[in-house]
């Protein structure tokens, strides 16, 4: 692994535990025992080198997003997959994302984040019908961003296989997202 690797390792766990605002390159460079002026060759600012952790899964939800087709609607099982694979793939970025993001909306790759975020809303609020499935998909994604980012505090950190993780976030969220024959038929009788 190279300085620039490393120090992006650093910075991560380090804006993770104590907090974007609370960590200074000097910390930074000291964990990473070289000089700050080596952090700043690397990365000219502290929000660049937010950036350089955030933007790959910032870029990868964006793609997400415009990869589905607004004329054949969102296709369920397809998005339910891609983005279970995209919160996996990028699950030390998720918690920074989700415990963050708001306190940092004037940083432009965090506001981003944000805005991104709202496209993921609008999709699930143009992609659902009643109440109770806006609801659902809110509770469903919401859900499983949080338990990711959250996953050090309620002990699941580390000690589940990725692939049964991904196997059971795609069964919870199958069974979340799709109405039991009882929620179709109290859907049908308030008609």
């Amino acid at each position: 692994m190279t300085l620039h690797d490393d120090l992006r390792a650093i910075a991560l766990a380090e804006f993770a535990t104590s907090g974007y605002a609370a960590t200074s390159l000097q910390r930074i460079a000291d964990l990473a025992g070289t000089s700050k002026a080596s952090v700043l060759y690397h990365f000219a600012s502290k929000e660049l080198l937010l950036a350089d952790i955030v933007s790959p899964a910032v870029d990868d939800l964006d793609r997400l997003l415009d990869s589905i087709d607004p004329a054949s609607g969102l296709r369920h099982a397809d998005f339910v997959e891609n983005f279970v694979d995209l919160l996996l793939r990028h699950r030390q970025v998720v918690p920074l994302i989700i415990n963050q993001g708001a306190t940092l909306d004037d940083v432009p790759v965090m506001h981003r984040s944000t805005e991104i975020m709202r496209r993921v809303a609008e999709l699930f609020r143009l992609a659902s019908g009643s109440t109770m499935e806006k609801l659902r998909f809110g509770v469903a994604f919401g859900g499983v961003a949080y338990t990711l980012a959250a996953a050090e505090r309620l002990g699941l950190s580390g000690e589940i296989d990725v692939d049964d993780l991904r196997s059971a976030l795609l069964r919870i969220l199958h069974e979340l997202l799709v109405p039991s024959a009882a929620d179709l038929a109290d859907s049908n009788s308030k008609d």
